[in-house]
Formats: structure tokens, C-alpha cells, sequence
């Protein structure tokens, strides 16, 4: 059995996936509209070019997303209330981790700096302009 993670967008899904292949590196691997789906949402025009399930990979970790809820039709632009949890981005050295947390700060909110830690070379935290919130961590070899 697997559990994998779904994150619901309100409308900002496609920006939101664009925005980590181009931050992160991610990879989107399926994308699909309501309009190309089922029949009962083709006839509704605000939600035909919003998402209706897409994946994204980051390194080994596959994602789903949705506009799932959208009403709006993506007009607001504020961020999701995630709230309850947060996603560990393991970096491979000290540039990568540095650089994936400046860029999921652009536009976003700073909750702790990249530092030094008891348990990292590099850690920090940072809400992004979607309203997810990231741990960017590069672990320190063990002694």
C-alpha cells in the first residue's frame, strides 16, 4: 500500500507546477483540464482551462495536484492555507540547498534562515508564494 501527497491549488495549480520544475527541478508528468475530462465539466466555462489532476516528481517523490474547489476561477492570487505540515526538500550539497531555498523564497516567507544546525550543514525553512511550506535541508555525514 502507498500513500501519496495531493495538494489542491484553488486555480493556481499549472503556476504552481511551473513554478517548482522551474525552481526545484521538478518534473510535470501528467497534466489534465477539466475541460479535457469528464463530460459535466466541459460545460462549465471558468473551469475548463484549470487543472483537474496533474503530477509532478521531485527526485523520487511524486505529487499530485489539483484545482479541485476552484470557484474563483484562479483569480486570487493569495496563497492556500496549508497549515499541519511541511515538505522536506533534501538538497545534494551546500550550492543546490542554497539555491532551492532562495528560490522558493521569491515571493514567499522566510520562517527561518539557512543555517547551520546540530543536524544539517545547511537548513531552513521557507513558506512559498503558494502558501507550501519547505524544509530545505542538507544533512550532515554521520561521524
Amino acid at each position: 500500500m502507498d500513500v501519496d501527497i495531493t495538494l489542491n491549488f484553488f486555480g493556481r495549480t499549472e503556476e504552481a507546477v511551473d513554478f517548482y520544475c522551474e525552481s526545484i527541478g521538478a518534473e510535470c508528468v501528467h497534466l489534465t483540464r477539466f475541460g479535457d475530462s469528464v463530460d459535466e465539466f466541459k460545460t462549465a466555462p471558468e473551469l475548463a482551462g484549470k487543472v483537474f489532476h496533474a503530477t509532478f516528481v521531485v527526485g523520487s517523490t511524486k505529487i499530485m495536484a489539483s484545482d479541485v474547489g476552484c470557484t474563483s476561477g484562479g483569480s486570487d492570487p493569495s496563497p492556500v492555507a496549508f497549515t499541519g505540515f511541511a515538505l522536506a526538500l533534501r538538497a545534494d550539497d551546500a550550492d543546490q540547498a542554497e539555491q532551492f531555498f532562495a528560490r522558493l523564497s521569491a515571493g514567499g516567507n522566510v520562517q527561518m534562515p539557512m543555517t547551520e544546525t546540530l543536524f544539517a550543514q545547511r537548513y531552513g525553512i521557507v513558506t512559498d508564494r503558494f502558501g507550501l511550506t519547505w524544509k530545505v535541508i542538507l544533512e550532515k555525514s554521520p561521524t
